[in-house]
């Protein structure tokens, strides 16, 4: 053995043997109890980032549970990450000087398809180099033609139980990627805006939105304030920019005294709670802004016999951008002394894309729903009653938190990339509904979408499981069209624990068992800490919905790792750390135990390049106690026998040892053996590593190889190369290739990953 370990020379090499060998999967021990992680798949449009680094959790879980003869399966898989990828490429067209305008969608999906298999073999690869032992002979993908058909047949399913449903509402869509997105991806920001005092016929109200003044149906007043009590009911007059209009004052509790003048303006076409109002009071949905973000006034423009001055302005407000009509508006506004006063900083929170930070418009818009209020309530039981249970179990309440909060959640994405919904509307049909929304049309406004929400959702949907249909099953037309969505990608990643298994179901294990009925419900998720409600809620409310059980049994969740300053790691600040670097510089196994040295389970941590010198100092020192053991095991002045066994119990070496620092050292060694099996279990992943390097550093280097240095002889070789076996068994979930490659030194011709955890 050289005098310092070289991880290049050793790495690729050994990860080749294992998948050789097939050690990664579950069939090495096909009587053993199962035991299934599911990896979170990673995004397939680009390379890992360092938190991917983080799945070391799980490769520790597998290797642990493999030795202990576990069937264990640690099933890989990509992610086509809808909108995630869609946004990577666009920008990718945008530098080419494109666009996605400029292709049909047939074509942009095929060369998004493209783009992102370039990709995907590129993650492989650096999973593969973090050392994961992960079963490639099953790797998924969200797009797989098995994959895509569950999804589908969950969406049938879902449909035909009135979990799934189409409706007109108002939803969060982004102009600039040109899609809707549900409650969970807005963020909100705080933001400085001027909040206008606006005069309304007698009354004033504040608004920082002076743009959807033409939408406004109502004012609405706390019933309890005394100020309006007997306004409640009444009609008045409101001139506005384009002429007068009749506004009726509703009652709204929600309504707070304090802000403003203590009555609002009611827009249901662009305010989630001014939709609810409108919802209760029957008004009308009227959308003064575009899905292009632009202003619309093409419904004023059309009207004949208005005012010049009128008309003059709705041209001049007509396509701009929101910003742009707004500082238009509030100019005419103050010319016609309507603008009482302004407070220039005023601070609110808005909603903003989490992709491109544009701020979101709430739009009204027909989608997609999934009816969460029964798949809530069992997936809140299932913590209850344990039949799951998180791990740190301080995120119980966040998950118990946001499920309770859970409104019905829009899955349709108005985007190329993902699974095209599998839904037909009849061409006949939708002429017919069209024609009759004509005759409900408001006559007075001359508005083509002033349609209440009680008369809008009317159409017939034809959903099936993925084919298309013959025929309108109402009329009999063969005239159809697919809805052109797609769905939103946690719909489908929500369903991943149960799809991946059961599109594997033609693996067959002990007792002629398919992969589903072997390993599900899984063991363990394991993820951040931040998809606790994006992704792990989901994927327990669909499993439950569909299997009727559990998705798996126990959640673990793992801290953010930011840069060497606590920032958080993101492209657009630079700061982004790629884990192959790291692992070409200290290794894999260094890598790998700085991330779980020193971090307890569920927190963030911050990079620290101290920690991995430390870490490759470590391995270098495990590498240095193998090296001395290696070259005595071959000076026959020292050492008469070379024969052991490897596999030698604790017990059985105490029967052996007659020396008392032996028999101490193999009582500590029990000691560890217990303390990093209870660790492991209870997934204190870091009091193992912890435990693991004073033990091996300071207890069996400093001390126990010095003393057994001026007492070398077979008995205490034997029981010295034997307890240095254990330690490295005890440290191979941690760092898999040095232990391998000294293991097949010191024990040529095996190899320590099918070899037994120590007893």
């Amino acid at each position: 053995m050289d005098k310092i370990y070289n991880h290049k020379d050793v790495e690729e090499r050994i990860y080749q043997n294992w998948e050789k060998k097939g050690y990664f999967k579950p069939e090495i021990n096909p009587q053993g109890k199962p035991y299934c992680i599911i990896l979170p798949p990673p995004n397939a449009n680009g390379a890992l980032h360092f938190g991917h680094a983080m799945f070391t959790v799980e490769d520790i879980l597998i290797r642990y549970h493999r030795m202990r003869g576990f069937a264990a399966l640690w099933l890989p898989g990509t992610d086509h990450a809808g909108i995630e990828t869609q946004f990577v490429f666009e920008k990718k067209l945008k530098a080419e000087g494109k666009s996605r305008l400029d292709f049909s969608q047939e074509t942009l999906y095929k060369m998004i398809n493209e783009y992102v298999e370039e990709h995907r073999g590129a993650i492989e690869n650096q999973l593969k180099r973090l050392g994961f032992s992960l079963d490639w002979s099953r790797e998924k993908y969200t797009l797989d033609p098995d994959i895509v058909r569950l999804v589908y047949k969950t969406f049938k399913k879902m449909y035909d139980k009135g979990l799934v449903y189409r409706d007109f509402r108002l939803i969060n869509y982004c102009t600039f990627d040109g899609t809707s997105f549900s409650d969970l991806e807005v963020v909100y920001e705080e933001k400085k805006a001027p909040l206008y005092y606006i005069k309304y016929g007698p009354f004033t109200i504040a608004t920082v939105r002076p743009e959807t003044k033409f939408r406004d149906t109502a004012l609405a007043v706390n019933p309890n304030d005394p100020r309006y009590k007997d306004k409640i009911g009444k009609e008045y007059e409101i001139q506005g920019l384009l002429g007068v209009v009749k506004m009726k004052i509703i009652a709204d509790p929600k309504v707070n005294p304090e802000f403003g003048t203590g009555i609002m303006k009611v827009t249901p076409a662009h305010d989630p709670h001014d939709f609810e109002l409108g919802q209760k009071y029957d008004l009308p949905i009227t959308p003064i802004i575009g899905f292009n973000g632009k202003m619309d006034f093409s419904w004023f423009l059309d009207k004949i016999g208005i005012d010049p001055k009128y008309r003059s302005r709705a041209q001049k407000y007509h396509g701009k951008f929101v910003r742009q009509a707004r500082k238009l508006m509030v100019e005419d506004l103050k010319e016609d002394g309507l603008i009482i006063r302004t407070d220039e900083n005023y601070i609110h929170r808005i909603g903003v894309c989490y992709k491109c930070k544009n701020v979101l418009e709430p739009l009204p818009m027909e989608q997609w729903f999934v009816r969460v209020e029964t798949l809530k309530q069992k997936a809140i039981e299932a913590v209850e009653r344990r039949k799951i249970k998180i791990y740190p179990k301080n995120f119980e309440r966040i998950y118990f938190q946001w499920l309770e909060n859970l409104k019905d959640w829009n899955i349709s994405r108005q985007i190329v990339w993902g699974i095209r919904i599998p839904a037909w509307k009849c061409r006949k049909c939708e002429l017919k509904v069209k024609n009759e929304k004509l005759k409900i049309i408001d006559q007075n406004s001359k508005v083509n979408n002033n349609i209440s929400m009680k008369q809008f959702n009317n159409e017939t949907w034809i959903v099936t499981d993925g084919d298309k249909p013959e025929k309108c099953l109402k009329c009999g037309s063969i005239d159809l069209k697919q809805d052109p969505d797609t769905f939103d990608t946690w719909f489908s990643s929500g369903q991943w624990p149960f799809v991946t298994l059961m599109s594997n179901s033609k693996s067959k294990l002990s007792g002629g068992k398919s992969d589903y009925e072997k390993f599900y419900p899984t063991s363990v998720m394991e993820t951040g800490y931040d998809l606790l409600r994006a992704w792990v809620s989901r994927m327990i409310m669909l499993g439950l919905y569909i299997t009727n059980e559990v998705p798996f049994k126990n959640v673990l969740f793992h801290g953010l790792v930011n840069d060497p300053y606590g920032k958080k790691m993101s492209k657009s600040k630079g700061n982004v750390v790629n884990p192959l670097e790291l692992i070409d510089k200290y290794g894999a196994d260094s890598v790998r135990f700085a991330l779980i040295y020193g971090n307890a389970t569920g927190n963030d941590q911050s990079l620290s390049y101290p920690k991995l010198e430390a870490a490759r100092k470590f391995a270098n020192k495990i590498w240095n106690m193998g090296r001395f053991i290696d070259i005595n095991q071959r000076q026959k002045s020292k050492v008469k026998s070379q024969k052991f066994d490897s596999n030698l119990t604790i017990e059985q070496l105490s029967n052996i040892a007659r020396n008392e620092n032996d028999k101490q050292m193999i009582e500590k060694t029990k000691l560890i053996i217990k303390q990093v099996t209870k660790y492991l279990d209870s997934y204190n992943f870091n009091y193992s590593a912890e435990g693991l390097y004073e033990f091996a550093w300071h207890t069996f280097a400093d001390k126990y190889i010095e003393d057994v240095k001026n007492r070398l002889n077979n008995e205490s070789y034997l029981i010295l190369i034997t307890l240095y076996l254990i330690l490295l068994k005890l440290l191979h979930p941690f760092m898999p290739f040095i232990t391998e490659e000294i293991y097949q030194r010191l024990s040529p011709k095996k190899s320590i990953m099918i070899e037994s955890w120590p007893k």
